[in-house]
């Protein structure tokens, strides 16, 4: 399936054969060639007992047959004795294969190439594994040699959907719509708030330069520059750990306007995915489907819910209002407490890894109750529920024979334990069988009204930014700015597919005295960190706004790869390392002299270092 993919993603437009030293490539021969004299350049997939081999190059695989007559034994040797992986170019004749030798599942299948002359380019050694797409290798094989894995119809097929997703991306922005493509800087300065940055030394003794998480403040300053519209795949550096999903070193489809409002670059967004979008994956339908921040989290417990599949959250604390439960009183009781739950369908699940997830997780209990055929509720619950509330809590949850109910009480906040329960489930049932969520389905969801301000975990009585310190507050929401921030909401959207948050943006605060008071009263950072922007923003900034798409995890899901580093040519691991070339490497002491920096060794590894 992924070979006959990759095909697909050739236009018969292209011209691949230009400049090199070939006539065809070993993905394009068809019947319609048959009869005419080609050259292949490409890399042995593998020998049969001298009488054939298989041609790999980047589009495909071709059949070359080896000649055995005496005046070719010379060309029969050259290719005999190629180890499997060396590089060769190959001329001969295309034939029809004889009958009943096609192969139907082959793009080039119909023919053969007879070789009369062939060339070893470059012998291959043993490799520490085979270049075949249904060999299983540790992900740290192959990122030790990724100069091979490469070489794999997946990570061809996956490179170079990317590609011709970007150029569309491109195309749109910059030919239809009039955007600029600015290259930003990569040394910065640190930005109050955010995700760790990677610190760069300088020569001058105490200073720094920072990689820039994203290039928010320059595509701001554009705008302040009157470009109008700005558009960059931008590299953007975070040093933090790695997951599935996010690297420390990461590329975004990086856009800016002037005068727009937040449903403008939505319509903006939701056309350059539509034009961008690979044909195989079927259309995508817009306008996007849109939920506020606070229905996500009522519903489904995040805030990048997966639309593709039910199993909604549901409020049942008037059911439990009345019932004598010690815990449950002091749930409903509290000002924000509340009792929720979901309903499984057919939900012979492992309650009690479920149980253990989400103690260890979130410190939450949670509670189950089935309802067996022809039979109320069952739990140690059931004797506090009157026959009424049995009732009602059926029909709240719509409960069907041999579904299971789970349930949360607490604060708001203790009760999103259930948005995990809800994927984890959905992932046991799947694992039995089940199918809830289409694998080829793909559900945008624009996720708006944000709070401008979220209290911080180690501190409650501190705000941060929700999103970043640059994002303005919801025009209904802006006296409350300067009285009870915490409840002002934010002109911030987030772009979800599939349950991953694939974009985010905001219209941008481009007022420089509101801009001073967010950074120094609200956030309580040294505003002077940002002096040039607040300066520039008293210099007749434009009202503006943008997004950013994170490009790895889009392609990662229309790919539909386990992980962002199946897109990524070149990836981290999880711990931030390059296994292939063992970077982050140590510098010499010498080296480090002119940034006036000296390594404070742990004690053992300085005992070491002595010895």
């Amino acid at each position: 399936a992924v070979r006959i993919g990759i095909y697909r993603l050739f236009d018969t437009r292209y011209d691949f054969n230009s400049f090199v030293a070939r006539t065809n490539t070993c993905g394009e021969l068809r019947s319609a060639h048959v009869g005419q004299e080609v050259t292949l350049c490409g890399w042995i997939q593998y020998q049969r007992q001298g009488l054939f081999l298989v041609l790999r190059d980047f589009q495909g695989l071709t059949q070359i047959i080896i000649p055995q007559d005496e005046a070719h034994s010379h060309v029969k040797k050259v290719l005999y004795d190629a180890p499997v992986e060396s590089v060769v170019r190959v001329t001969g004749t295309v034939t029809s294969r004889p009958p009943g030798q096609k192969n139907p599942r082959m793009p080039t299948g119909d023919i053969e190439v007879k070789v009369k002359t062939a060339e070893v380019l470059n012998s291959c050694k043993k490799l520490p594994f085979e270049i075949k797409d249904f060999i299983k290798k540790s992900e740290a094989l192959r990122m030790q040699y990724r100069y091979l894995d490469l070489r794999s119809f997946q990570m061809q097929h996956n490179l170079r959907l990317r590609s011709q997703m970007v150029m569309k991306m491109r195309e749109y922005l910059c030919n239809l719509h009039g955007f600029v493509d600015v290259e930003t800087p990569t040394l910065f300065k640190r930005t109050p708030g955010g995700a760790k940055e990677f610190v760069v030394p300088s020569r001058e003794p105490g200073r720094f330069y920072c990689l820039p998480q994203s290039p928010q403040q320059f595509k701001q300053l554009l705008m302040v520059g009157g470009l109008d519209r700005y558009f960059q795949v931008a590299r953007c550096y975070r040093d933090e750990g790695s997951k599935p999903d996010r690297q420390p070193e990461f590329t975004q489809i990086d856009i800016e306007m002037s005068f727009v409002d937040q449903a403008g670059i939505q319509r903006l967004i939701e056309g350059l995915l539509q034009y961008s979008w690979p044909n195989e994956r079927g259309p995508i339908t817009t306008p996007f489907p849109s939920m506020s921040y606070a229905e996500a989290l009522a519903e489904y417990g995040t805030d990048k819910p997966d639309t593709r599949f039910g199993i909604k959250i549901i409020d049942v604390s008037d059911v439990f209002r009345s019932v004598e439960i010690g815990f449950v009183q002091n749930a409903v009781n509290k000002p924000q407490g509340t009792v929720k739950a979901i309903c499984i369908p057919q939900g012979a699940v492992n309650f009690e890894s479920l149980k253990e997830s989400a103690k260890s997780q979130f410190n939450q209990e949670v509670l189950h109750l089935s309802l067996k055929p022809y039979e109320s509720l069952k739990s140690p619950l059931s004797k506090f529920l009157s026959v009424e509330q049995h009732s009602e809590l059926i029909q709240a949850l719509k409960v069907q024979a041999d579904d299971v109910v789970l349930l949360a009480a607490g604060e708001h906040e203790k009760c999103l334990v259930l948005g995990n329960m809800r994927l984890e489930t959905a992932n046991l049932l799947e694992s039995r069988g089940l199918v809830l969520r289409d694998p080829t389905a793909f559900h945008f969801l624009w996720v708006v009204d944000f709070p401008l301000f979220l209290h911080k975990e180690e501190n409650p009585a501190e705000l941060e930014s929700a999103h970043h310190p640059f994002t303005a507050p919801h025009p209904s929401d802006t006296s409350l700015l300067y009285s009870e921030p915490a409840k002002v909401r934010s002109q911030h959207y987030d772009l979800v597919l599939n349950g991953s948050e694939i974009g985010g943006g905001s219209i941008r605060i481009h007022n420089a005295e509101q801009q001073r008071f967010v950074l120094e009263t609200v956030l309580k950072e040294d505003p002077e960190l940002l002096s040039h922007l607040l300066e520039a923003l008293k210099c007749g900034a434009p009202p503006h706004g943008g997004i950013a798409l994170g490009l790895d995890r889009l392609i990662c899901l229309v790919a539909g790869a386990p992980s962002i580093r199946d897109v990524i040519a070149f990836p981290k691991s999880f711990k931030g390392r390059d296994l292939m070339s063992n970077a982050p490497d140590y510098i010499t002491p010498e080296e480090l002299e002119p940034y006036h920096i000296q390594v404070a060794w742990p004690a053992a590894e300085a005992e070491a270092n002595k010895n």
